[in-house]
């Protein structure tokens, strides 16, 4: 039995523990500057935008009535559909599990919206970009908001992106309702994106 155990000391931690061991610490070693960043983002308010909904880069939130860039988390269909299509991402903190939106208002109540093929006009002024498509970037079907007049109601508000004209935004879901809004945000720093083709 002892002659057992000196054999076991002497030979010390196999190949195999040593290698876990030494992953275990260079991924932590690698993943703490990724959770400190994160945290530290959380702390001052920043959003990070991957989408090529708006310019990529670093949003904050912002209490300036200039900020006029929100973040909310979508409901009913157009939740499902923007998760299920991977306009959204899964592993966020919204109620459905995705990450939230960011979108331009683009008006507020007292507004005069409407809605044609040709775009969305806001007190009669077409925002760029804001046609409608029946189908989005992959070829997929969508359903465009009814094109029509629309008198922008208390406790709403419209969002659109003049950005890139495959935006997931109200002219697919309508006005929003205000009680969705999370925060409001303006860029801090952001880089050249492309906009992803037909």
């Amino acid at each position: 039995m002892e002659a057992k155990l000196l054999w076991s000391k002497s030979r010390g931690p196999s190949d195999l523990q040593l290698r876990f061991r030494r992953a275990a610490q260079t991924m932590l070693f690698l993943c703490l500057p990724f959770l400190f960043l994160y945290a530290a983002f959380r702390t001052l308010s920043v959003r990070v935008n991957f989408t090529s909904s708006l310019a990529r880069g670093l949003y904050i939130v912002s209490a300036r009535p200039t900020a006029n860039l929100v973040e909310f988390c979508p409901a009913g269909e157009a939740a499902s559909l923007s998760l299920s299509r991977a306009y959204r991402v899964r592993g966020g903190s919204c109620p459905d599990g995705g990450t939230p939106l960011l979108k331009p208002v683009v008006a507020i109540p007292g507004d005069r919206v409407e809605v044609t093929q040709d775009g969305i006009r806001v007190n009669g002024k077409l925002i760029a970009n804001s046609a409608a498509r029946f189908r989005d970037h992959r070829g997929r079907p969508l359903q465009p908001w009814p094109c029509g007049q629309y008198n922008v109601q208390p406790g709403t508000l419209w969002v659109v992106s003049d950005f890139n004209p495959w935006s997931f935004d109200s002219r697919y879901f309508g006005p929003l309702p205000a009680s969705l809004v999370r925060d409001r945000l303006r860029p801090l720093w952001t880089f050249p994106t492309k906009v992803p083709g037909p």
